[in-house]
């Protein structure tokens, strides 16, 4: 019998698409960009536009009045919240870079050594990041209530830790950093778990220490994941809102920049144009460290 020959592809068509190929890439290019242009880069390019205006919400948006950067100079200059949120602002963040992203590094550290109930503690410390900030802002203020509070009944005291402006900045940045925490060690512990085992037992037979392994090997070679908790802690610390709106609304001493956006947008005073003036400030602040991170991903990469 004669044997059929086997039949071959050309070339030139083995790398061609059919229409139907062509379909499927184009709407999963399209699809995504769609989504994240209408719910992300349009609404921001409208509070963009919206913060040269002096539009409060009332008749259409072609009926605002064009002020230039009006906005931005009665801000910086007679809004009495402006400069208070902004230093409160600065308080978190600092709050979260040098207390809570080293205490998670510090556990992601202690965890990756498969201690005796490892599993149990990983699980501990990641279920608030599980849970919903607002939610988070309710479980601490029960533990912050100053008559039933646990705080003050193992203190002995009777602290208003929510109401009492010149400490309450400082409690909700612990109620917020209680889940920070969690998250840090999560992502961190996932990049201890990256690193070849060879460079522990290479530096553990030159006689270096469990310290010395950690900040002059292990450190340098978790530079990516480093970047990527700087800028998430930082990110963090600029759009905290969810606890702070919980507990006053951000008012008497907890002034935020993202609660004062939405006292002036969503508020009783409806003054769009000048709460997405203060959005855009926000806006620009943030993208500064994103670029930072996408700088040194794609320096990374190269």
């Amino acid at each position: 019998m004669l044997k059929k020959k086997p039949t071959m592809v050309a070339p030139n068509d083995a790398g061609k698409l059919n229409g139907r190929d062509r379909t499927t890439l184009v709407l999963m290019a399209a699809v995504p960009m769609l989504i994240v242009g209408g719910l992300i880069w349009i609404p921001a390019l409208i509070t963009v536009a919206l913060s040269f205006t002096s539009w409060d919400g009332i008749g259409g948006v072609a009926d605002a009045e064009f002020i230039g950067l009006q906005n931005y100079v009665d801000a910086m200059t007679i809004y009495p919240a402006f400069w208070p949120a902004i230093w409160h602002n600065v308080v978190w963040l600092l709050g979260l870079f040098l207390v809570f992203t080293p205490f998670g590094m510090f556990l992601a550290v202690l965890l990756d050594k498969e201690l005796r109930g490892t599993k149990f503690y990983q699980t501990a410390y990641y279920l608030p990041v599980v849970l919903s900030a607002a939610l988070i802002g309710f479980i601490w203020q029960l533990m912050y209530s100053r008559d039933q509070g646990f705080i003050n009944a193992v203190l002995g005291t009777t602290i208003d830790w929510y109401g009492d402006p010149s400490i309450n900045l400082y409690a909700a940045i612990v109620a917020n950093g209680w889940r920070h925490t969690g998250y840090i060690m999560l992502l961190y512990l996932a990049g201890l778990k990256g690193i070849d085992a060879e460079l522990r037992e290479a530096a553990a037979l030159d006689g270096a220490t469990e310290t010395q392994t950690f900040f002059q090997i292990i450190f340098p070679a978790m530079r990516t994941t480093n970047v990527l908790l700087l800028v998430i802690t930082f990110i963090e610390g600029l759009r905290a809102f969810d606890i702070v709106w919980i507990i006053n609304r951000g008012r008497n001493g907890l002034e935020l920049i993202s609660t004062l956006v939405t006292q002036n947008v969503a508020g009783e005073a409806s003054r769009i144009g000048f709460g997405s003036a203060l959005a855009t400030i926000m806006l620009l602040m943030s993208s500064i460290f994103i670029l930072v991170q996408v700088r040194l991903q794609v320096k990374g990469d190269e």
